[in-house]
């Protein structure tokens, strides 16, 4: 393992959650946080914001699945499910990209270790994903604003596209900015200047 995990553990049977406090340290992970229902997991999650989720499915109060959805939504946080049930039912409310591995107990820890290792590997890859994905959206965002704001000094300038293009390069390095930065505030000035409803 490349380094040691803060794991936040749930389950409703407390030989599950001394058996998670005594193995995983000797995996090298730490135990932040073992609770007996999926409530109280979402509430410790909060807090102490754990690397890796490990939580059973049946608990009292909120299961398992539940739990690792309204964790999700508050931040990304890899989750390994555990039960006592292969049940597909289970299985398929499970098929969502924050539950990374399913164990079925009795747990082994020949099972445990490379559970773990491959749901922070999946994790790793899937928040690669998802930042490439949304530095994309930013670029085509910022393009779009910047291929604006080029037009507006192409008309109130009499410019050509690349003359225009030029002023705003030299317009960033002057003032020290980033490219995107001179085109809101050009667009913004635009705004100010183009909604005063003199026309």
């Amino acid at each position: 393992m490349k380094h040691a995990l803060k794991i936040a553990v749930a389950d409703d049977e407390k030989d599950m959650r001394d058996y998670f406090k005594t193995f995983l340290p000797l995996l090298g992970h730490e135990v932040v946080a073992t609770v007996e229902n999926g409530r109280d997991l979402v509430e410790r999650c909060r807090t102490l914001r754990p690397d890796l989720v490990i939580t059973d499915i049946k608990m009292p109060d909120m299961d398992g699945i539940d739990a690792a959805a309204q964790i999700y939504r508050h931040e990304p946080i890899p989750v390994i499910l555990v039960s006592a049930y292969h049940d597909a039912e289970f299985v398929r409310r499970a098929e969502s990209d924050h539950i990374l591995a399913y164990l079925v107990k009795p747990i082994k820890q020949a099972d445990l270790e490379p559970a773990i290792a491959i749901a922070m590997r999946r994790f790793e890859q899937f928040q690669a994903l998802r930042k490439e994905a949304a530095d994309l959206k930013q670029a085509l965002e910022d393009r779009k604003l910047i291929e604006r704001a080029k037009g507006i000094l192409m008309k109130k300038a009499n410019l050509g596209e690349n003359e225009a293009f030029r002023r705003l390069q030299k317009l960033a390095s002057d003032k020290n900015k980033k490219l995107i930065e001179i085109a809101q505030m050009i667009l913004t000035a635009e705004e100010a200047f183009g909604s005063g409803g003199l026309g």
